[in-house]
């Protein structure tokens, strides 16, 4: 029996670089970063002052009737959601498909409601347990956002929530093209989406020592694989793909953008936050998404890295990729697009899967902004600090999570017609 193929017919996303996928490419075209001060809070007692931030974003434009009132309660991760998602199956014709059992959800989220925890748990601090909200416990966990999805686009198929730290949307996606693999769905609603940026989780990164502190210039503090860089910048937004068997959205006549060939998983066993020095779990997640679907090193001419801007992290996937491609590492042109919007936790591997597949689209490789002096422990990868123009139909889009969860994603150009 022949696999089914799933493409993807839809994409959305709300991030610091715009509020939808043409916003967000043609500020990655102009060299444009989506990092700056913090505005949501005062951050002036921190030694972290910048982030990524949503910007010129009302929750109320995505919701209706009795789900309007309920988003007033949600966390920003829901509502990065929604607004993701709405682009997505706007442009995928979601809404002309009659058997929504027909239609899942498999969505992520790194941490979910923080915020909605950690103000829930200063009122239980301060004011007592009578005035905790009755709301917090649904509006905070991580799996709310895909069934308010759910809900919005009354789909009724397999419904699937991840939370695997950074690699959460990755995951997210892989588990839909398993799913429609399996024949469970024809069509599914992936992605993921992150709202942690709180005064929590910049003190809590921060004295970890994992963000950037280069407060005076945030549009050069994301800077992976420079021998400055200092720390990864935290970012907020959501991102939305809608995968598809290939037989079901040629006979309704929809868009197909890209099609999604295979996935690779690992995991590190190395520690709770640092990945193995050595990229060997990375290497293990890139050689399974390249056999996965028989695809050769020498075939790919782009990866999308994890690449956060954080000293150890930037050179451990690099050996890896060094180690997974071997003889054709120097083949692909490599680079981390967080450079531009920083690093949306749970969402961004469904922000990076979007722009790897505009990629695809365009046949333009975006430029590794801030790569002004690149480290010297680097491996002989091309690294382009330009803008490139290329001509290629494979690339991988890395994802990396606390607790060594590795994810890689391999998408290829739209398929021809059989």
């Amino acid at each position: 029996m022949n696999q089914r193929r799933v493409v993807i017919t839809g994409m959305g996303t709300v991030n610091p670089l715009g509020n939808s996928v043409e916003q967000t490419w043609e500020a990655l075209l102009a060299g444009r970063s989506g990092i700056g001060p913090i505005t949501r809070f005062d951050a002036s007692h921190l030694p972290t002052q910048i982030a990524g931030e949503v910007k010129d974003f009302d929750y109320r434009d995505y919701f209706s009737g009795d789900l309007a009132k309920k988003a007033k309660r949600m966390a920003p991760f829901c509502h990065y959601a929604a607004a993701a998602t709405r682009e997505a199956a706007l442009q995928a014709g979601l809404e002309t498909i009659k058997d929504k059992s027909t239609i899942g959800i498999s969505y992520g989220s790194g941490v979910g409601g923080l915020g909605v925890q950690h103000e829930n748990s200063l009122v239980l601090k301060d004011r007592g347990h009578r005035r905790v909200s009755p709301f917090y416990v649904p509006m905070s966990i991580g799996n709310i956002a895909a069934g308010v999805l759910s809900m919005i686009w009354g789909v009724t198929g397999p419904n699937i929530s991840l939370q695997t730290a950074c690699a959460s949307a990755n995951h997210a996606i892989a588990t839909a093209f398993m799913v429609l693999r399996s024949g469970m769905a024809e069509v599914m609603i992936a992605g993921g989406s992150e709202g942690a940026l709180i005064e929590i989780s910049i003190a809590g990164f921060g004295n970890m020592q994992a963000l950037s502190t280069r407060n005076d210039s945030p549009e050069t503090a994301s800077r992976p694989y420079d021998t400055d860089r200092d720390g990864f910048v935290l970012s907020e937004g959501g991102a939305t793909l809608i995968l598809e068997d290939y037989d079901h959205a040629r006979r309704r006549g929809a868009p197909i953008l890209a099609e999604v060939l295979s996935c690779g998983m690992s995991g590190d066993a190395c520690d709770l936050v640092a990945p193995d020095p050595q990229g060997r779990g990375a290497a293990l997640s890139m050689k399974m998404a390249l056999n996965q679907a028989g695809v050769s090193p020498g075939d790919l001419g782009y990866i999308n890295t994890h690449g956060t801007s954080t000293p150890v992290g930037d050179i451990a996937e690099l050996r890896g990729i060094a180690e997974a491609l071997g003889d054709a590492a120097d083949v692909p042109l490599v680079g981390s697009t967080k450079s531009y919007h920083g690093h949306l936790l749970g969402a961004a591997a469904g922000l990076e899967a979007v722009i790897t597949t505009q990629a695809l689209r365009e046949q333009v490789v975006p430029a590794n902004l801030n790569l002004d002096t690149p480290d010297p422990e680097l491996p002989p990868l091309q690294l382009p600090r330009e803008t490139v123009k290329a001509s290629f139909s494979r690339a991988l889009s890395n994802s990396f999570g606390f607790g060594g969860h590795n994810s890689s994603l391999l998408l290829g150009t739209a398929p021809q017609e059989i």
